[in-house]
């Protein structure tokens, strides 16, 4: 399994970025999507995840209302459509996968991951 993210960048406060998950190399269409970030000397936390077989998905309380993950399962790809953007939001942004059917964001349940991409929002 591999995952490719890209799409992070600079935002000013109330901007929008959309972040982009390339997933290769599954079995099977049974497993879950997530998006996790880590900002400077905290840990890493869960976001946002979606399911490949049916499409449903979680959110975090801290972005729900701000942020939508979808996918293209013809382009094998997950976004992160992040709006209203906060200072707060600032972090490496990761995909991960984890095989299964159960929308779970602890990172102790992915078991593959991407690189991470920078998200920057200045205030």
């Amino acid at each position: 399994v591999q995952l490719q993210a890209s799409g992070g960048g600079l935002v000013q406060a109330g901007g929008s970025l959309r972040l982009s998950c390339v997933a290769s190399g599954f079995s099977s269409d049974d497993y879950i999507i997530g998006w996790f970030r880590q900002a400077p000397g905290k840990e890493r936390d869960g976001v946002s995840c979606i399911s490949r077989s049916d499409g449903s998905t979680y959110y975090d309380g801290s972005v729900k209302g701000r942020f939508t993950i979808s996918s293209d399962n013809a382009k094998n790809t997950v976004y992160l459509q992040m709006n209203s953007l906060k200072p707060e939001d600032t972090a490496v942004y990761y995909c991960a996968a984890r095989n299964g059917p159960l929308l779970r964001v602890e990172v102790e349940v992915y078991e593959y991951w991407g690189q991470g991409t920078q998200v920057t929002v200045s205030s």
